[in-house]
C-alpha cells in the first residue's frame, strides 16, 4: 500500500533524520514551526505557551543559560542551537510513544474543540493493522532510553490525503501551559503518541485552531483511505422502524469485522447546546467512537447457549474520558445481571468512569441523531469477502467564458450553465448492481495569511443515458440518483442500479466556483468509468472523405406488446441498428409484452438512411426473429413517440407480424442537442 508513498511537502524523514545525527542536533522543523501561526490562523494568544520537547536530558547536555528560557515563549523567532537547550524544558522524565501498548482509553481531548479528531483516534487505537499505517516503523521512532544518541526530535506519521497516502514529518515541540499539554494528551503523562499525531494532523490542516469543529468522517477517511458513510438517525426514524434499524445493525457489524471504523454524535441544534449534557448522561455536538458492535447472548450457562436470545449492542467512548451514558446498560445497572460472567468479561465491562459504555442499539438510534461508517473497500482478489472494483478520477470545476470550456455551471437549478460541469460515463454491467460513489474536494489549509479554508457546497447527479453514448450530456434525461449538497469535504452516495450506462455529473451548488475534486467509483465488476471530454464527434483529416455527422437521433425503445407467442412465453430482446452501430437491449424473459427501456444514440452521416429496431426470441441454438420497423427520424416530425406494427425483412413487400414496438425518437441538427 505504501510504495507509492508521498513526502508532504517533499520533507524526507529517513534523509532529515540522517542529518540530524550526524549534525548531533534536535530536528527543527521550520514548516511547522514554535510559533503563533502554527497555533491560529485568526485571533489572539490565550495564557503564554511554551513549546516544549517531551524529553532533552540525556541528549547533548548542556548548561543552563538565564534568561534563555524566555525565546521559547509561544511568539518567539526562531530556535537555540541545541548546546543551549535547558533542562527546564523537558514535559516528562521517561517519554514514551507508547505505554503499556496503545488504546482507546489512552485519549483525552484538549483545549482545543477537536472531539470529531480524538474519537476518530479512539476508533484507530482499536484497529492494529490501520495505527500501524498511520504511525509506521513504531518501533524504531519510539524512545530508546538506552540510545539516548539514536534520538534526532523527529517523527513522520502517514494520512491518506486526495487520493494519496502522503507522508507528514514533524518535530517533537508540543505546546504547554504549566507544563501540561494544551491539546491532545494521554492518560499517562509520558505517553505521547496521540499528541504527535495530532500535531501531524495539525500541520496538514494549517495550525492546531483549523481542527476546532472538524468533521470526524474527514479524520475516518485520512486515516484509512476507505469511504465515509453518514447516516441521519432522525431522518431515517430508526428508532420507530424496527426493520431499518435491524437492517442498519447488521451493516454496521459487517463494517466493524471487516476493521472499519464508526462514530456517533447528536446534533447541537444552537450554539448553547454545543456540549451540552442531557439528563441521560450523553453529550451534545460531540463525536463518540464505536468501539465495538455485537450481538450480546442473554442468559446464564446452558439456558443462554440454548436459548439463544441475543441483543443487539453497541460500545462507545467519550473523547474525554469521562461522562457516560447512565440508562439502561450503563456500567451500574441491574440489566448486566441478564449476563453471564464470562460474557461480560468477553465483552470488557468496567464500572469504571472512563469515559466506555454500552447501549443498546434501539437506544443509540434513539438518544443519537448521526452516524458515520468509514467503510475499508476491499479490492484484494485474494480476500474471502467481497472485492470491489474502484475507479479514482481527479478532476476540476473550472469557471471559463466560453461554455464550451467552462467546467463550473452549478447544480441542477442553474438549468443554463449545468451540463457545462465536467461529466464521467460508467457502466454497470450486472442485472441489477449496489454503486458506491464518493467524490471528496481538495482539502483547504486554515493559515494565518489565507485565513480558514473554507469547503465549497458539493454534490453530484446521476442519469441513466443512452447504451452507446460517448460524449457529453447536454440535456436531461432520467436520473437515476442524486446525492445530498453539503459544505462538507467528501459527499458519499450508495445506490442500487439495473444494468445499463450512467453519467454522473459533479458540480459545486453555486456556478462559478473554482475547486478540486476526486472522484471515487465502486462496482462489483470493473465499470470502466472515465470523463467525457467532447461535445461532439471531432473532426479529422478522414471527415473530409468518409463525411461528417449531419443529424443526432436518440432513439429510446420503450417496450413491445402482442408478441409472438410460445409455450413458455417470448424471451426477447431488441437491437437498434444505423449506420454500422448498434445497441442490443437486456433479454426481457417470459413475456409478451416486455419493457426494454433501451436507448441508443447515433450521429449520422447519412440522414435520407432509416434506422431499424428489431425484436428477438432468445433461443438455445439459435434466435428467432419477432419482426423490425424502420425509423426515418426526421427532425421535422413533430411527434416524438410512435406505436409501429412489426413487420418482416422482406425488402420488396414486407407483411405484417404479431405485435408492436412503442418508440420514442428526438433528431436534431444540433448535434449538441442531446
Amino acid at each position: 500500500m505504501f510504495s507509492c508513498v508521498k513526502p508532504y511537502e517533499d520533507q524526507s524523514y529517513s534523509a532529515l533524520r540522517r542529518d540530524c545525527l550526524r549534525r548531533k542536533v534536535l530536528f527543527e522543523d521550520p514548516l511547522f514551526p514554535a510559533t503563533d501561526d502554527s497555533l491560529y490562523y485568526k485571533g489572539t494568544p490565550g495564557p503564554t505557551v511554551r513549546w516544549k520537547r517531551p524529553k532533552y536530558r540525556g541528549h547533548f547536555p548542556a548548561p543552563h543559560r538565564p534568561g534563555w528560557e524566555d525565546a521559547w515563549r509561544m511568539g518567539s523567532s526562531g530556535c537555540p542551537s541545541s548546546s543551549l537547550r535547558p533542562r527546564a524544558l523537558d514535559i516528562c522524565e521517561d517519554p514514551r510513544l507508547f505505554v503499556d501498548g496503545i488504546s482507546s482509553h489512552d485519549l483525552h481531548q484538549g483545549q482545543v474543540g477537536n472531539c470529531w479528531f480524538v474519537a476518530a483516534c479512539s476508533s484507530l487505537a482499536s484497529r492494529e493493522s490501520l495505527w500501524q499505517k498511520v504511525i509506521p516503523d513504531w518501533k524504531e521512532q519510539e524512545w530508546d532510553p538506552e540510545k539516548p544518541d539514536a534520538y534526532a526530535g523527529i517523527f513522520h506519521f502517514r494520512f491518506w490525503r486526495f487520493g494519496e497516502w502522503v507522508d507528514v514529518v514533524i518535530d517533537d515541540r508540543l505546546p504547554t501551559v504549566n507544563n501540561q499539554l494544551i491539546y491532545c494528551h494521554s492518560n499517562a503523562r509520558n505517553e505521547f503518541w496521540c499528541a504527535l499525531v495530532e500535531k501531524a494532523y495539525a500541520k496538514l490542516a494549517g495550525c492546531y485552531q483549523a481542527l476546532d469543529g472538524g468533521n470526524t468522517a474527514d479524520a475516518l477517511v485520512d486515516f484509512t483511505g476507505g469511504v465515509s458513510e453518514p447516516i441521519d438517525l432522525t431522518e431515517g426514524d430508526f428508532a420507530n422502524d424496527e426493520t431499518k434499524r435491524n437492517q442498519l445493525f447488521e451493516r454496521m457489524l459487517k463494517v466493524h469485522s471487516r476493521g472499519g471504523l464508526i462514530s456517533a454524535s447528536i446534533k447541537a441544534m444552537t450554539a448553547a447546546d454545543m456540549e451540552a449534557r442531557l439528563a441521560c448522561g450523553l453529550v451534545k455536538g460531540h463525536a463518540y467512537a464505536v468501539t465495538d458492535v455485537r450481538k450480546v447472548r442473554l442468559g446464564h450457562g446452558l439456558l443462554a447457549f440454548f436459548k439463544s436470545e441475543k441483543l443487539d449492542m453497541i460500545r462507545l467512548r467519550n473523547p474525554w474520558g469521562e461522562r457516560e451514558w447512565n440508562g439502561p446498560w450503563s456500567d451500574t445497572s441491574e440489566e448486566w445481571q441478564k449476563v453471564s460472567k464470562s460474557e461480560r468479561e468477553k465483552m470488557g465491562v468496567t464500572v469504571q468512569d472512563d469515559g466506555e459504555f454500552w447501549m443498546t442499539f434501539e437506544d443509540v438510534c434513539r438518544y443519537f441523531t448521526d452516524i458515520i461508517k468509514c467503510r475499508l473497500i476491499n479490492t484484494s482478489y485474494l480476500s474471502i469477502h467481497k472485492t470491489w472494483e474502484e475507479a479514482r478520477l481527479h478532476g476540476a470545476w473550472m469557471p471559463h467564458e466560453d461554455p464550451r470550456q467552462n467546467r463550473s455551471g452549478g447544480c441542477i437549478n442553474h438549468k443554463d450553465t449545468f451540463f457545462q460541469n465536467p461529466q464521467y460515463i460508467f457502466d454497470v454491467k450486472k442485472p441489477e448492481d449496489e454503486v458506491l460513489i464518493c467524490i471528496q474536494q481538495r482539502p483547504k489549509r486554515s493559515t494565518r495569511r489565507e485565513g480558514k479554508g473554507e469547503n465549497l457546497a458539493i454534490g453530484f447527479d446521476i442519469y441513466k443515458v443512452e447504451e452507446n453514448r460517448q460524449y457529453r450530456m447536454h440535456s436531461l434525461q432520467h436520473k437515476a440518483a442524486s446525492s445530498i449538497y453539503i459544505n462538507s469535504r467528501s459527499v458519499f452516495l450508495r445506490t442500487e442500479q439495473p444494468e445499463g450506462r450512467y453519467v454522473i455529473i459533479p458540480t459545486t451548488f453555486e456556478p462559478g466556483h473554482t475547486g478540486e475534486f476526486l472522484l471515487r467509483v465502486f462496482t462489483d465488476v470493473p465499470s470502466n468509468c472515465r470523463e467525457l471530454r467532447l461535445d461532439e464527434p471531432p473532426h479529422t483529416c478522414w471527415s473530409s472523405l468518409c463525411g461528417y455527422p449531419q443529424l443526432v437521433t436518440q432513439v429510446h425503445v420503450l417496450g413491445a406488446a402482442g408478441l409472438k407467442d410460445s409455450p413458455t412465453g417470448a424471451n426477447s430482446y431488441v437491437i437498434i441498428k444505423c449506420e454500422g452501430d448498434k445497441v442490443r437491449s437486456a433479454v426481457q424473459k417470459g413475456a409478451s409484452s416486455p419493457e426494454y427501456n433501451v436507448k441508443g444514440i447515433f450521429y449520422r452521416k447519412k440522414p435520407s438512411q432509416p434506422i431499424t429496431v428489431q425484436v428477438w426470441n432468445h433461443r438455445v441454438l439459435k434466435d428467432e426473429f419477432l419482426g423490425q420497423v424502420h425509423l426515418k427520424a426526421d427532425p421535422d416530425d413533430l411527434q416524438p413517440l410512435h406505436t409501429l406494427h412489426l413487420r418482416d425483412r422482406d425488402s420488396r413487400q414486407p407483411s405484417d407480424l404479431p405485435g408492436t414496438v412503442a418508440v420514442h425518437i428526438l433528431s436534431s441538427t444540433s448535434l449538441m442537442a442531446v
